[in-house]
């Protein structure tokens, strides 16, 4: 949500179907999705030097953050502000998670595809009141998504 914000709607960098298509793609490549993506976006605006800052400025402040907090983690545990602004950051990943979700799932129905429409509320349903394995949900998704120009190409060919 931040990247669409600042990226396609703040200084029309990109556009928002570049931004889907390189959310989908570090969402499927090995690593932290955070950081597969600034490198897609850096790439995608400045090249390997931008590919390389992004990764930088995705990776280090995290790093650095964390880094002093595991030092001081015994000071930091028992601490009731610390807990607190810790409680506010997770309010806040949270929302963000929601709204990333919400912008996708626009994006999937704006394509008006009765198959994409369906497997968004279907998977919901699927891992949130029949605790089916988020792993096989993907896997099933994938193959309904791959098997479906599959099928219209072969229906093409038999109404031809």
């Amino acid at each position: 949500p931040m990247m669409r914000k600042y990226f396609v709607e703040g200084r029309r960098l990109i556009s928002e179907d570049e931004l889907m298509d390189m959310a989908a793609v570090s969402q499927s490549t090995p690593g932290a999705i955070a950081v597969n993506l600034a490198s897609l976006v850096g790439r995608r605006i400045a090249g390997l030097p931008g590919a390389a800052a992004s990764c930088l400025g995705a990776v280090l402040p995290p790093l650095v953050i964390l880094s002093v907090i595991s030092t001081c983690y015994r000071a930091f545990r028992s601490n009731a502000a610390v807990s607190a602004v810790l409680r506010g950051m997770e309010a806040g990943v949270a929302a963000l998670i929601v709204d990333l979700v919400l912008d996708m799932t626009r994006g999937v129905f704006r394509q008006k595809n009765p198959l994409l429409t369906l497997l968004v509320p279907l998977s919901f349903i699927a891992s949130f009141f029949f605790q089916v394995n988020v792993l096989l949900i993907l896997v099933a998704c994938g193959a309904l998504c791959l098997a479906q120009p599959l099928l219209a190409r072969r229906k093409g060919n038999a109404d031809a």
